[in-house]
């Protein structure tokens, strides 16, 4: 495929679809606000009543921690390492089983809100209090993350406006998760898992029919060593191996959905612990799902730039941007396609952003406030819904002008004027490795200049000095 030096940006119908996105989310919120004008207690608010059924739960707890990162970032690291990221799908098997027979009973017999209650049964207070802290800290960093890292990644490539996007996510997740509470939360997680599938399908189709097939695709992905599932190097200095992905992947996410609060506050909001076991049975489908839609994107973005590497190329200035770099040049004639991948990424944002509100808000009103205060049920309710709205969710950083030329990454310089970035970037050109036909990555030596590393990816020939 020919590599297109000037890709496009965001058109009337981009924005329209991922406006679309944000108002049916923000209608969700504001239906279970209406219907559920009975919350009266903060655990109703909280915990949905634990009225909760298995499919809906099932689904929010795949969107929980699928967020716009995994959707730019696992295709990007397919790309450059192999299908062997696709090897999670193991380890998400092994975590759903221990989650669901020794965690999941504790907590759900328990009765409890917060997962650091159980600190104080088993120790004390002042363990509680630490537990809660350290949560709250590390919730408030990572939210600011998943919003502000897609956002920035998202306007270098499609022009999509930055802090528009910030502020418009903020503002819609605070919005339904302060007016419909947990249920409110759930339900628009359902929604948005669809639009991230659907985001996913609209680039995988459009590349497979660019490349006349998936058995293209797939044989592309075999010369280029992309299909290294079954490595079994023992050595732990190795990023990824069936070992390190499986055994070490099973031990991370054990900690996400056996003692985050952000999870465990969905399946023990069921209403029987049988529909909560089903939940966490039934979000395997839906990670596998999210898993294979992520690793045969990045399938993908190999066999379309197999002879040209945008980012050693300087197109894009991480590898984070790739997927957005792919989506606007594949997709640039069909109008609000791009829309619908751009919806699926913050689609992931809103999600894991709704789901750490919803749980600081929760852990909040019942390690800080219920057992230091003597409010009614009513007042915690109406404090629930206060903390959802005032709780920072994005980053600020002041002094960054980022402008991108054909060939640069430039930060306060214009497109004509060299600057010290994008005089770096030619330098590290050098180190980076770029994509070929045989198994390894192909080493070109010293890139002495842009017009040798031009040449290359319009040509696919490598120059030789």
């Amino acid at each position: 495929m020919a590599f297109s030096p000037v890709i496009g940006s965001f058109v009337a119908a981009d924005y329209a679809v991922f406006a679309l996105m944000l108002l049916v989310s923000a209608a969700i919120g504001m239906y279970y606000a209406i219907v559920g004008r009975g919350q009266s207690s903060s655990r109703e608010f909280l915990m949905g009543g634990q009225s909760m059924t298995a499919v809906p739960v099932a689904l929010s707890l795949t969107a929980s921690f699928m967020s716009a990162i995994t959707v730019l970032a696992t295709p990007a690291e397919v790309y450059r390492y192999g299908a062997s990221y696709g090897l999670f799908s193991l380890s998400y098997v092994l975590v759903v089983v221990v989650s669901s027979e020794v965690f999941l009973p504790v907590f759900y017999r328990l009765g409890i809100t917060s997962t650091y209650e159980y600190l104080e049964i088993r120790f004390n207070r002042a363990t509680r209090l630490l537990g809660t802290v350290m949560f709250i800290v590390q919730t408030m960093l990572y939210t600011g993350i998943v919003i502000y890292a897609p956002a920035l990644a998202l306007n270098q490539v499609t022009g999509m406006d930055l802090w528009g996007a910030v502020i418009s996510t903020g503002v819609v997740c605070t919005f339904y998760c302060a007016m419909g509470g947990l249920k409110a939360v759930v339900w628009t997680d359902v929604f948005q898992v669809g639009i991230m599938v659907a985001g996913f399908l609209s680039v995988i189709i459009r590349a497979v029919v660019l490349q006349g097939g998936v058995s293209n695709i797939l044989n592309h992905a075999e010369l280029g060593g992309r299909l290294n599932f079954w490595d079994f190097d023992a050595s732990p200095l190795r990023k990824y191996t069936f070992w390190t992905i499986t055994f070490g992947g099973t031990f991370v996410w054990t900690s996400i959905y056996g003692i985050n609060q952000a999870q465990v506050q969905r399946y023990i909001s069921c209403k029987s612990m049988t529909h909560a076991k089903m939940s966490l049975y039934i979000n395997l489908l839906g990670l596998w799902i999210i898993m294979l839609c992520s690793v045969f994107a990045g399938l993908c973005l190999y066999s379309v730039y197999k002879h040209c590497d945008p980012w050693t190329a300087g197109m894009v200035s991480a590898p984070d941007q790739l997927m957005p770099y792919m989506v606007m040049d594949i997709l640039r004639d069909y109008p609000g396609l791009p829309g619908l991948f751009v919806a699926a990424a913050y689609s992931g944002t809103l999600s894991t952003v709704s789901s750490s509100v919803n749980a600081l808000a929760a852990v909040t009103i019942e390690d800080l406030i219920k057992p230091y205060t003597h409010m009614t049920e009513k007042h915690l309710s109406w404090t629930s819904k206060g903390l959802k709205q005032s709780r920072p969710l994005g980053l600020t950083t002041h002094g960054c002008n980022f402008t991108t030329a054909a060939y640069a990454f430039n930060w306060t310089t214009s497109p004509t004027e060299p600057s010290l970035y994008t005089t770096v970037l030619q330098q590290n050109t050098a180190e980076r490795y770029l994509l070929g036909f045989s198994n390894k990555y192909i080493d070109m030596g010293t890139v002495k200049t842009n017009i040798q590393l031009e040449m290359y990816c319009r040509t696919g020939i490598i120059l030789s000095y």
